[in-house]
């Protein structure tokens, strides 16, 4: 699957079937720059997960506050809809495909 942009109006509906792992970040956050390029590449490693970025804005701030954003980047892990994961800070690449081959089982 594309790597999928999400908002507060359509997080939903990107999120209730299967697994979607989320990235939320922010355009001015360091961290989030330097895990942006792993996130991509990892995608395409499973094509059957639905990966999506959230960027957190003015325009954006519904979602982050229900899931307790407090820190970026910030990736959920939904499987049907529900969190069933989630990690703060920035993940090297084996880490974050590890961590996604053990919760795709």
């Amino acid at each position: 699957m594309a790597l999928k942009h999400l908002t507060d109006a359509n997080f939903a509906d990107e999120t209730k079937n299967g697994i979607a792992i989320v990235d939320f970040w922010a355009s001015w956050c360091g961290p989030c720059q330097m895990f942006g390029p792993i996130f991509e590449a990892t995608s395409k490693k499973f094509p059957k997960i639905n990966f999506c970025k959230f960027e957190i804005d003015d325009a954006n701030k519904r979602v982050p506050a229900k899931y307790g954003i407090r820190s970026i980047p910030s990736i959920l892990i939904f499987k049907n809809g529900e969190v069933v994961e989630s990690r703060a800070g920035l993940m090297m690449a084996n880490d974050f495909e590890e961590w996604i081959i053990s919760i795709s089982q």
